[in-house]
């Protein structure tokens, strides 16, 4: 069984940076091996593709309202995925989810929710203006 818990949201000004945290267990669990996201819901909206990093670590995925101020990593050592966020705005307000391809080495970066099987709990992220 995978388990996957989310760190780092907070409250923070528009303008301001935060990074996310989402590491993954499970005795065995080849995260390595598996392509990691970030989606996002807000109150009344329905959940969005943040980033995706694929398994192997060289190809990534934004969603066009984060490109050029979201960057997704991976640590595989640490079992660890990372959305680093900056110059973030009120609209960015939502509880983030990390996620797990549901395929093993998939050719191309996953994006979409039914691509991915295994959610964490989720971190909010509040920005004030």
């Amino acid at each position: 069984q995978v388990l996957l818990v989310e760190s780092g949201g907070g409250l923070v000004q528009a303008g301001s940076s935060l990074r996310l945290s989402c590491t993954a267990s499970g005795s065995t669990f080849p995260f390595s091996q598996f392509a990691m996201g970030w989606f996002r819901q807000a109150p009344g909206k329905e959940r969005e593709f943040v980033a995706a990093t694929k398994w192997s670590g060289d190809s990534t995925q934004y969603g066009d309202s984060v490109k050029g101020r979201f960057t997704i990593s991976r640590d595989d050592a640490k079992t660890t995925t990372y959305l680093q966020m900056n110059s973030l705005k009120p609209e960015d307000t939502a509880v983030y989810y990390c996620a797990k391809d549901r395929q093993r080495r998939r050719s191309y970066t996953p994006t979409r929710i039914g691509d991915f099987n295994t959610w964490g709990q989720g971190t909010q992220v509040t920005v004030s203006s």
